[in-house]
């Protein structure tokens, strides 16, 4: 409505319509114009009123004509047909200073295809479905192909659409080349057809050697460079350039009349299902792990369905069915509601079966948040064609249940398979994962990272195990996996687990005990029932520990006693297995006692005696170096107890271990500032005067008298 004081003699008012049905003239302008003067105006009344507008005007003057879709300009008339392009009807190329074009969306003036044969836009008006069609397209523009409303379109979905487009055009070129081919000489071989011809001349023996050859690997280089850069898009992005891009490969088609023996890039038939299933597999993590509004996810999904796949494709018909975050089953199944991930509808029985990277997306996003129950519920649940992949993401709800605190349910896990057909996790623990988990149960912490192997820091989480039950649950898990069993770190890490206190400290270090030797008798009760028990272990379910040896008081020493005989049954049957003694032995810490009882019974069988100690002369013969160090800080207390404790053995064999590590000092002494206090020890067990035997008795005096002299 203008403003100017030249204006204000000419009389007339334009109103912007609200209802597009009523106006006769369209959906821009409502024009009232007082053309014929009634008496009040002559008398110059301020006051007009229309009764049937229910309009009161109190000034009036001739309006500013507003801007205005052609087909309602009220200068020029307009004549409407459904889909008219050959050229303008009547006077439609006709237009005022105010007219837009209804497609470009912009002034008549500047619309280069107002008049352009086979386009048109000067025949264009809202009341036409491809008038309409045409407007969305030149709005959205190749997002049209998704039924997306324009409010729906932001920055990130016109992005990737243009992305797309570009990729499209180039697409084009790279897919004709393609359909060309690549001509070859022909290869003249002798006919062996009837009647037989001269070479070159047979048809069906030049059949055979095709001339042409098409070779698919431009239109793939090209499609893999797209999808790599659609990986560093926004996911609204992302997901527009993946879907557009499965259409175009969906339409391609191999011009050969027979099978051309090319490879997985070179042929179509086997490039386009990679490229499909790779497409797929980003869009299923996406549809997943991305919040897309309810209405764009259905809309992408739908999208996907429309592409009419060839028969090659077939197989990724249904990929992108992925059920939403709220659908029934799944929530019932994360709630704890439904455990078995199956629901009976209409009679039908429905169950929760997604693919593996759908699988893969929902617990990396239940993860992130930390919601580790409904990991658990969900692992347990759903079902999958990918049985090994399933498998090896169950391998981990024992590390989840710990992340709850739950240690007995993690332990229990480890054992029993989540159905009967599968195999147990126990069967594919490595030796890190079994000490992993012998720490959590001991203490009740577990690592705060992602995965059992991060190196983060340690936080409780829940009570620990008892110990009874932590050196139940760890037989069985050396019984049930034969790598472990004979694997010496997996010994030690059981020895050491049981030897340390229940405390940890956030680095995931533990702090070893020293546990006073317990009673010969109550050693001798522990090693008597040990035996059947530790058969039972590996043969039956559910078993209880003897509370009468299992005692309160002393249930440190009574596990570590039990893990004693295990290490020496395993010693009497797979010995020609083992590749080390000595970390075992170490592991003992300042036990001593519970040492000497292994090394003791050990000496019972000769054969076992004597390749337990060229085990252990071995690993300290390639070792020195390493227990050099070792010993510079524990220092000389515990060097001094370990080597008493095989001098002073019984037999001499055991002997020659004291021996050799007294001369690995010896050799080195000036790296063993801490070897005149070990002397001194020596000095004060009185070892130089103890029945140790000639050779035994040579080395130590050999060793006191080098620090007596200085």
């Amino acid at each position: 409505m203008g403003s100017s004081k030249g204006e204000e003699e000419e009389q007339g008012v334009i109103l912007i319509s609200d209802d597009e049905t009523e106006s006769t003239l369209g959906n821009s302008v409502l024009l009232v114009d007082p053309s014929e003067k009634t008496a009040v105006e002559e008398e110059k009344t301020e006051e007009v009123v229309d009764d049937e507008c229910d309009l009161m005007v109190t000034f009036c003057k001739q309006a500013n004509v507003m801007p205005h879709a052609r087909y309602d300009c009220t200068i020029h008339p307009f004549e409407r047909t459904e889909c008219d392009t050959c050229s303008p009807l009547g006077k439609n190329a006709d237009f005022c200073s105010q007219c837009y074009c209804y497609i470009c969306d912009k002034l008549a003036s500047e619309c280069q295809n107002w008049t352009t044969p086979s386009l048109c836009h000067c025949n264009a008006h809202n009341k036409s479905k491809f008038w309409k069609d045409q407007r969305d397209f030149a709005l959205a523009g190749v997002l049209v192909m998704f039924k997306l409303e324009l409010m729906e379109i932001d920055a990130d979905l016109r992005h990737g659409g243009s992305l797309l487009i570009n990729f499209i055009q180039e697409l084009s070129v790279e897919y004709n080349k393609y359909l060309i081919g690549e001509k070859l000489p022909p290869i003249q071989h002798e006919c062996f057809c009837l009647p037989k011809l001269p070479p070159g001349q047979c048809n069906i023996c030049r059949s055979r050697n095709p001339e042409v050859v098409y070779k698919y690997s431009g239109v793939f280089a090209l499609v893999t460079r797209f999808l790599n850069q659609s990986e560093r898009e926004s996911p609204k992005a992302a997901a527009v350039m993946l879907l557009g891009a499965a259409k175009e490969l969906a339409l391609h088609k191999d011009p050969a009349l027979s099978w051309q023996n090319l490879g997985h890039i070179d042929s179509l038939k086997l490039a386009v299902p990679y490229l499909l299933q790779r497409i797929t597999t980003q869009l299923q993590r996406m549809l997943v792990l991305c919040d897309f509004p309810k209405n764009l996810y259905e809309k992408f999904i739908n999208f996907f369905q429309s592409i009419s796949l060839p028969c090659h494709c077939f197989g990724f018909s249904n990929s992108l069915n992925v059920v939403p975050w709220d659908h029934v089953l799944l929530t019932t199944v994360l709630k704890g509601q439904n455990t078995t991930g199956q629901r009976t509808q209409k009679g039908r029985k429905i169950f929760l079966w997604e693919a593996l990277p759908v699988i893969q997306a929902r617990v990396e996003k239940l993860v992130d948040k930390m919601n580790y129950k409904e990991v658990v519920r969900y692992l347990r649940a759903v079902k999958c064609n990918d049985t090994k992949g399933l498998r090896d993401l169950r391998d981990k709800i024992p590390f989840y249940l710990c992340k709850t605190g739950d240690f007995l349910d993690a332990a229990h896990s480890l054992l029993f398979p989540v159905n009967s057909l599968a195999c147990c996790t126990a069967c594919r623990l490595t030796p890190f994962q079994f000490e992993a988990y012998l720490k959590m149960f001991r203490t009740g912490s577990v690592p705060t990272g992602k995965d059992i192997q991060d190196p983060a820091p340690w936080i409780t989480t829940g009570p620990p195990l008892k110990d009874g039950v932590l050196i139940k649950q760890a037989l069985k898990l050396l019984f049930s996996n034969l790598s472990l069993y004979r694997n010496p770190k997996c010994w030690s890490s059981l020895i050491m687990i049981l030897g340390s206190s229940r405390l940890l400290e956030k680095s995931g270090h533990l702090h070893p005990l020293s546990l006073k030797e317990p009673p010969l008798d109550f050693q001798e009760g522990v090693l008597a029932a040990s035996g059947s028990l530790l058969q039972e272990l590996k043969a039956k379910v559910n078993v209880s520990l003897p509370p009468a040896i299992f005692s309160p008081q002393l249930h440190h020493e009574a596990c570590l006693i039990l893990a004693v005989q295990a290490v020496q049954q395993m010693l009497f049957c797979d010995l020609p297995f083992l590749t080390s003694f000595l970390e075992i032995a170490l592991a003992f810490g300042k036990n001593f006692w519970a040492l000497r009882l292994l090394l003791d019974h050990l000496s019972y069988q000769e054969h076992i005696l004597h390749g337990t100690v060229n085990l252990i002369l071995r690993d300290l013969s390639r070792q020195k170096a390493t227990m050099l160090k070792l010993w510079q800080n524990l220092g000389p207390q515990y060097v001094g107890e370990f080597l008493c404790l095989f001098l002073t053995c019984r037999h001499k064999k055991m002997q020659s271990i004291g021996l050799f590590a007294l001369n690995i000092i010896t050799e080195n002494l000036h790296v063993c500032p801490w070897a005149k206090h070990l002397c001194r020890f020596f000095h004060n067990v009185g070892l130089r005067y103890l029945p140790l035997g000639t050779a035994a008795h040579h080395e130590v005096s050999k060793f006191i008298s080098i620090f007596e002299k200085l």
